[in-house]
Protein backbone atom coordinates (compact mmCIF):
# COMPACT_ATOMS: atom_id res chain seq x y z
CA UNK A 1 0.00 0.00 0.00
CA UNK A 2 0.84 3.36 -0.82
CA UNK A 3 0.11 6.59 1.43
CA UNK A 4 0.73 9.86 -1.48
CA UNK A 5 0.91 12.58 0.80
CA UNK A 6 -0.28 16.41 -0.26
CA UNK A 7 2.16 18.89 -1.63
CA UNK A 8 2.98 20.96 1.83
CA UNK A 9 2.21 18.19 3.94
CA UNK A 10 3.98 19.19 6.94
CA UNK A 11 6.86 16.71 8.58
CA UNK A 12 3.59 16.00 11.64
CA UNK A 13 1.18 14.61 9.12
CA UNK A 14 3.96 12.38 8.04
CA UNK A 15 5.27 10.83 11.06
CA UNK A 16 1.34 10.87 12.20
CA UNK A 17 1.44 8.55 9.01
CA UNK A 18 3.89 6.56 10.27
CA UNK A 19 3.04 6.02 13.74
CA UNK A 20 -0.23 4.82 12.62
CA UNK A 21 1.20 1.86 10.48
CA UNK A 22 2.96 0.87 12.96
CA UNK A 23 0.31 0.49 15.18
CA UNK A 24 -1.38 -1.38 12.64
CA UNK A 25 1.73 -3.49 12.92
CA UNK A 26 2.85 -2.34 9.22
CA UNK A 27 6.68 -1.22 8.47
CA UNK A 28 6.87 1.95 6.53
CA UNK A 29 8.99 3.60 4.06
CA UNK A 30 8.98 7.22 3.49
CA UNK A 31 10.25 8.70 0.08
CA UNK A 32 10.23 11.27 -2.16
CA UNK A 33 8.98 10.79 -6.06
CA UNK A 34 9.10 13.48 -8.32
CA UNK A 35 8.44 15.90 -5.65
CA UNK A 36 6.09 14.10 -4.01
CA UNK A 37 6.14 12.42 -0.10
CA UNK A 38 5.34 8.59 -0.29
CA UNK A 39 5.02 6.11 2.09
CA UNK A 40 5.30 2.94 1.22
CA UNK A 41 3.50 0.08 4.18
CA UNK A 42 4.50 -3.38 4.15
CA UNK A 43 2.87 -6.37 6.00
CA UNK A 44 -0.23 -7.68 6.34
CA UNK A 45 -2.52 -5.91 4.92
CA UNK A 46 -5.60 -8.46 5.87
CA UNK A 47 -8.60 -6.47 7.28
CA UNK A 48 -6.73 -3.20 6.68
CA UNK A 49 -8.84 -0.93 4.50
CA UNK A 50 -7.46 2.29 2.31
CA UNK A 51 -10.03 4.44 4.04
CA UNK A 52 -8.71 3.83 7.75
CA UNK A 53 -5.63 6.05 6.37
CA UNK A 54 -7.59 8.33 3.11
CA UNK A 55 -8.93 10.28 5.80
CA UNK A 56 -5.68 11.79 7.83
CA UNK A 57 -4.21 14.54 7.56
CA UNK A 58 -1.83 15.33 5.18
CA UNK A 59 -2.84 12.75 2.93
CA UNK A 60 -4.04 13.23 -0.92
CA UNK A 61 -4.68 9.79 -1.29
CA UNK A 62 -3.96 5.77 -0.37
CA UNK A 63 -3.33 2.96 -3.65
CA UNK A 64 -3.69 -0.15 -2.63
CA UNK A 65 -1.00 -2.37 -4.92
CA UNK A 66 -1.26 -5.66 -6.67
CA UNK A 67 2.22 -5.77 -7.87
CA UNK A 68 5.02 -6.49 -5.43
CA UNK A 69 7.01 -3.79 -7.03
CA UNK A 70 5.38 -0.63 -5.90
CA UNK A 71 7.08 2.62 -6.40
CA UNK A 72 7.86 1.37 -10.32
CA UNK A 73 4.45 -0.35 -11.00
CA UNK A 74 2.05 1.69 -13.91
CA UNK A 75 -0.45 1.21 -10.66
CA UNK A 76 1.87 3.54 -8.98
CA UNK A 77 2.69 6.19 -11.65
CA UNK A 78 0.78 6.18 -14.74
CA UNK A 79 2.34 9.21 -16.51
CA UNK A 80 6.01 7.60 -18.33
CA UNK A 81 9.55 9.25 -15.94
CA UNK A 82 11.42 10.98 -17.81
CA UNK A 83 15.23 11.33 -16.42
CA UNK A 84 16.95 14.32 -16.49
CA UNK A 85 20.48 13.87 -17.91
CA UNK A 86 22.66 17.35 -18.70
CA UNK A 87 20.44 18.25 -21.40
CA UNK A 88 18.68 15.32 -22.18
CA UNK A 89 15.41 13.69 -21.09
CA UNK A 90 15.89 10.08 -21.19
CA UNK A 91 12.45 8.50 -21.44
CA UNK A 92 10.90 11.22 -23.53
CA UNK A 93 10.24 11.50 -26.99
CA UNK A 94 13.43 11.44 -28.78
CA UNK A 95 15.71 8.04 -29.17
CA UNK A 96 19.02 8.44 -26.85
CA UNK A 97 21.77 6.97 -28.41
CA UNK A 98 24.80 6.11 -26.16
CA UNK A 99 28.09 4.47 -27.41
CA UNK A 100 31.69 3.73 -26.41
CA UNK A 101 34.20 0.94 -25.55
CA UNK A 102 33.56 -1.62 -22.93
CA UNK A 103 36.98 -0.52 -20.94
CA UNK A 104 38.75 2.78 -20.73
CA UNK A 105 41.93 2.07 -22.33
CA UNK A 106 43.81 5.20 -22.42
CA UNK A 107 42.95 8.74 -22.19
CA UNK A 108 43.70 9.29 -25.67
CA UNK A 109 41.46 6.30 -26.29
CA UNK A 110 38.30 7.63 -25.05
CA UNK A 111 38.72 10.86 -26.17
CA UNK A 112 38.97 9.55 -29.61
CA UNK A 113 35.63 7.07 -28.81
CA UNK A 114 33.54 9.92 -27.71
CA UNK A 115 34.34 12.37 -31.12
CA UNK A 116 33.45 9.60 -32.75
CA UNK A 117 30.17 9.01 -30.81
CA UNK A 118 29.34 12.40 -30.82
CA UNK A 119 29.57 12.55 -34.48
CA UNK A 120 27.60 10.12 -34.85
CA UNK A 121 24.81 11.92 -33.22
CA UNK A 122 25.05 9.83 -29.98
CA UNK A 123 24.67 11.86 -26.70
CA UNK A 124 26.01 9.57 -23.96
CA UNK A 125 29.85 7.80 -23.96
CA UNK A 126 29.75 4.82 -22.01
CA UNK A 127 33.39 2.93 -21.31
CA UNK A 128 34.38 0.83 -18.35
CA UNK A 129 36.61 2.30 -15.15
CA UNK A 130 36.00 -0.64 -13.30
CA UNK A 131 34.98 -4.25 -15.10
CA UNK A 132 33.68 -7.03 -13.69
CA UNK A 133 35.55 -10.03 -15.67
CA UNK A 134 34.92 -13.86 -15.84
CA UNK A 135 38.70 -14.71 -15.31
CA UNK A 136 40.27 -13.14 -12.88
CA UNK A 137 43.36 -12.69 -15.01
CA UNK A 138 41.68 -10.61 -17.50
CA UNK A 139 42.12 -6.80 -17.49
CA UNK A 140 40.20 -5.31 -14.30
CA UNK A 141 40.06 -1.26 -15.39
CA UNK A 142 41.95 1.28 -15.02
CA UNK A 143 39.34 2.28 -12.12
CA UNK A 144 39.90 6.09 -11.10
CA UNK A 145 42.32 7.06 -13.69
CA UNK A 146 39.79 5.99 -15.86
CA UNK A 147 37.06 7.87 -14.26
CA UNK A 148 39.70 10.83 -14.78
CA UNK A 149 39.56 10.20 -18.50
CA UNK A 150 35.55 9.74 -18.82
CA UNK A 151 34.96 13.40 -17.08
CA UNK A 152 37.69 14.47 -19.44
CA UNK A 153 36.32 13.26 -22.54
CA UNK A 154 33.00 15.02 -21.19
CA UNK A 155 34.26 18.57 -21.06
CA UNK A 156 36.09 17.90 -24.01
CA UNK A 157 32.72 17.02 -26.15
CA UNK A 158 29.92 17.51 -23.93
CA UNK A 159 28.56 14.09 -23.73
CA UNK A 160 27.20 12.37 -20.72
CA UNK A 161 29.12 9.90 -18.97
CA UNK A 162 28.14 6.19 -18.10
CA UNK A 163 29.97 3.75 -16.11
CA UNK A 164 29.63 1.03 -14.09
CA UNK A 165 30.28 0.70 -10.33
CA UNK A 166 30.48 -2.46 -8.43
CA UNK A 167 31.04 -2.04 -4.86
CA UNK A 168 29.38 0.07 -2.42
CA UNK A 169 33.10 1.35 -1.32
CA UNK A 170 32.97 2.95 -4.91
CA UNK A 171 29.37 4.87 -5.43
CA UNK A 172 30.99 8.04 -3.91
CA UNK A 173 33.82 8.24 -5.90
CA UNK A 174 32.15 7.27 -9.10
CA UNK A 175 29.06 9.52 -8.58
CA UNK A 176 32.13 12.50 -8.63
CA UNK A 177 32.48 12.03 -11.76
CA UNK A 178 30.08 10.20 -14.06
CA UNK A 179 26.23 11.39 -15.09
CA UNK A 180 24.94 7.53 -14.78
CA UNK A 181 25.93 4.73 -12.48
CA UNK A 182 25.14 1.72 -14.67
CA UNK A 183 24.48 -1.60 -11.87
CA UNK A 184 25.46 -4.26 -14.29
CA UNK A 185 23.92 -7.77 -14.80
CA UNK A 186 25.99 -8.97 -12.16
CA UNK A 187 24.97 -6.95 -9.65
CA UNK A 188 21.34 -6.96 -9.49
CA UNK A 189 21.04 -9.00 -7.01
CA UNK A 190 22.89 -7.05 -5.03
CA UNK A 191 20.84 -5.29 -2.79
CA UNK A 192 23.00 -3.62 -0.48
CA UNK A 193 24.74 -1.95 -3.40
CA UNK A 194 21.09 -1.07 -4.55
CA UNK A 195 20.16 -0.04 -1.71
CA UNK A 196 23.67 2.77 -1.94
CA UNK A 197 22.76 3.70 -5.09
CA UNK A 198 19.49 4.41 -3.98
CA UNK A 199 20.52 6.95 -1.83
CA UNK A 200 22.40 9.18 -3.96
CA UNK A 201 20.55 11.11 -7.08
CA UNK A 202 22.57 10.48 -9.84
CA UNK A 203 20.49 8.55 -12.37
CA UNK A 204 20.96 4.59 -12.43
CA UNK A 205 20.86 2.27 -15.63
CA UNK A 206 19.94 -1.50 -14.04
CA UNK A 207 20.73 -3.94 -16.30
CA UNK A 208 18.64 -7.10 -16.33
CA UNK A 209 20.92 -10.40 -14.23
CA UNK A 210 21.26 -13.09 -17.33
CA UNK A 211 18.76 -15.18 -15.55
CA UNK A 212 16.42 -13.30 -14.55
CA UNK A 213 12.61 -12.48 -14.95
CA UNK A 214 10.61 -9.23 -15.29
CA UNK A 215 9.47 -9.28 -11.83
CA UNK A 216 12.83 -10.03 -10.87
CA UNK A 217 13.76 -6.87 -12.22
CA UNK A 218 11.08 -4.54 -11.10
CA UNK A 219 12.14 -6.17 -7.91
CA UNK A 220 15.51 -4.68 -7.64
CA UNK A 221 14.37 -1.78 -8.88
CA UNK A 222 12.42 -1.06 -6.34
CA UNK A 223 15.00 -1.32 -4.33
CA UNK A 224 16.75 1.43 -5.77
CA UNK A 225 13.65 3.80 -5.43
CA UNK A 226 12.85 2.75 -2.00
CA UNK A 227 15.36 4.56 -0.90
CA UNK A 228 14.62 7.51 -2.79
CA UNK A 229 16.39 8.20 -5.80
CA UNK A 230 13.45 8.18 -8.49
CA UNK A 231 16.14 8.33 -11.55
CA UNK A 232 16.08 4.64 -12.82
CA UNK A 233 16.35 3.79 -16.16
CA UNK A 234 16.01 -0.20 -17.00
CA UNK A 235 18.21 -2.33 -19.52
CA UNK A 236 17.16 -5.47 -21.35
CA UNK A 237 20.62 -6.93 -22.44
CA UNK A 238 20.02 -10.31 -23.25
CA UNK A 239 19.12 -13.40 -20.89
CA UNK A 240 20.73 -16.69 -20.96
CA UNK A 241 19.32 -19.48 -22.95
CA UNK A 242 19.95 -22.79 -24.40
CA UNK A 243 21.18 -21.07 -27.47
CA UNK A 244 24.85 -21.04 -28.03
CA UNK A 245 24.73 -19.17 -31.40
CA UNK A 246 24.80 -15.95 -29.75
CA UNK A 247 26.51 -14.71 -26.46
CA UNK A 248 23.08 -14.48 -25.28
CA UNK A 249 19.44 -14.05 -26.14
CA UNK A 250 18.05 -10.68 -27.14
CA UNK A 251 14.61 -10.93 -25.46
CA UNK A 252 12.55 -8.27 -27.54
CA UNK A 253 9.40 -9.53 -25.31
CA UNK A 254 10.69 -7.83 -22.63
CA UNK A 255 10.63 -4.10 -24.18
CA UNK A 256 6.51 -3.73 -24.38
CA UNK A 257 6.31 -6.17 -21.50
CA UNK A 258 8.35 -3.23 -19.05
CA UNK A 259 6.44 -0.92 -20.84
CA UNK A 260 3.33 -2.04 -19.63
CA UNK A 261 4.19 -3.12 -16.43
CA UNK A 262 6.52 0.07 -15.39
CA UNK A 263 6.97 3.80 -16.10
CA UNK A 264 10.25 3.38 -16.32
CA UNK A 265 12.74 4.30 -19.41
CA UNK A 266 13.92 1.06 -21.10
CA UNK A 267 17.09 0.86 -22.75
CA UNK A 268 18.72 -1.85 -24.49
CA UNK A 269 21.93 -3.38 -24.90
CA UNK A 270 22.54 -5.25 -28.58
CA UNK A 271 26.10 -5.89 -28.04
CA UNK A 272 25.99 -7.94 -24.97
CA UNK A 273 22.59 -9.32 -26.00
CA UNK A 274 24.09 -11.02 -29.59
CA UNK A 275 27.70 -11.12 -28.52
CA UNK A 276 28.41 -10.31 -32.17
CA UNK A 277 29.44 -6.96 -34.08
CA UNK A 278 27.58 -8.38 -37.07
CA UNK A 279 24.38 -9.09 -35.60
CA UNK A 280 23.78 -5.46 -33.39
CA UNK A 281 22.46 -3.30 -36.37
CA UNK A 282 19.66 -5.56 -36.96
CA UNK A 283 18.94 -6.28 -33.22
CA UNK A 284 19.19 -2.53 -32.65
CA UNK A 285 16.33 -1.56 -35.23
CA UNK A 286 14.25 -4.26 -33.47
CA UNK A 287 14.58 -2.56 -30.35
CA UNK A 288 13.92 0.55 -31.60
CA UNK A 289 10.86 -0.52 -32.90
CA UNK A 290 9.82 -2.31 -30.05
CA UNK A 291 9.47 0.85 -28.52
CA UNK A 292 13.07 1.12 -26.33
CA UNK A 293 13.81 4.85 -24.75
CA UNK A 294 17.42 4.63 -25.72
CA UNK A 295 20.05 2.29 -27.27
CA UNK A 296 23.44 1.53 -25.41
CA UNK A 297 25.79 0.02 -27.82
CA UNK A 298 29.87 -0.58 -27.95
CA UNK A 299 32.14 0.43 -30.44
CA UNK A 300 36.08 0.75 -30.63
CA UNK A 301 38.22 2.73 -33.24
CA UNK A 302 40.21 -0.91 -33.90
CA UNK A 303 37.80 -3.84 -32.75
CA UNK A 304 40.47 -6.28 -33.30
CA UNK A 305 42.72 -4.09 -30.70
CA UNK A 306 40.06 -3.91 -27.66
CA UNK A 307 41.06 -4.57 -24.40
CA UNK A 308 37.84 -6.69 -24.05
CA UNK A 309 34.27 -7.01 -25.71
CA UNK A 310 36.29 -6.53 -29.09
CA UNK A 311 33.95 -9.73 -30.99
CA UNK A 312 30.78 -7.26 -30.28
CA UNK A 313 32.55 -3.80 -30.59
CA UNK A 314 31.46 -2.02 -33.72
CA UNK A 315 34.28 -0.40 -35.97
CA UNK A 316 33.77 3.87 -36.42
CA UNK A 317 31.89 3.28 -40.03
CA UNK A 318 29.36 0.43 -38.87
CA UNK A 319 28.92 2.30 -35.48
CA UNK A 320 27.44 5.54 -37.48
CA UNK A 321 25.48 3.68 -39.28
CA UNK A 322 23.76 1.78 -36.72
CA UNK A 323 22.71 4.81 -35.13
CA UNK A 324 21.56 6.52 -38.15
CA UNK A 325 19.43 3.71 -39.06
CA UNK A 326 17.66 3.34 -35.32
CA UNK A 327 17.40 7.15 -35.19
CA UNK A 328 15.00 6.96 -38.56
CA UNK A 329 13.75 3.85 -37.36
CA UNK A 330 12.58 5.86 -33.98
CA UNK A 331 11.64 8.79 -36.09
CA UNK A 332 9.29 6.98 -38.87
CA UNK A 333 7.14 5.45 -35.55
CA UNK A 334 6.57 8.77 -33.62
CA UNK A 335 3.11 9.10 -35.85
CA UNK A 336 2.12 5.56 -35.36
CA UNK A 337 3.15 6.52 -31.80
CA UNK A 338 1.32 9.41 -31.18
CA UNK A 339 -2.04 7.88 -32.66
CA UNK A 340 -1.72 5.26 -30.29
CA UNK A 341 -0.87 2.91 -31.99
Amino acid sequence: MIVVMQNGASERDIDYIVRRARSLGLSSHVSEQQGQILVGLSGDMRGIEPAALRGLPGVEQVKAMSHPYRLASREFRTERTEIPVRELRIGGDDLVLMGGPCSVESKDQILECAHMVKDAGGQVLRGGAFKPRSSPYSFQGLAEDGLKYLAAAREETGLAIITEVMAIEQVEMVCEYTDILQIGTRNMHNFNLLHAVGRTRTPVMLKRGMMSTLKELLLSAEYILSQGNPYVMLCERGIRTFETYTRNTLDINAVPSLRELTHLPVIVDPSHATGKASLVRSASRAAVAAGCDGLIIEMHPDPSAAWSDGAQSLAPEEFRRTFAESRAVSEALKPLTAAGG
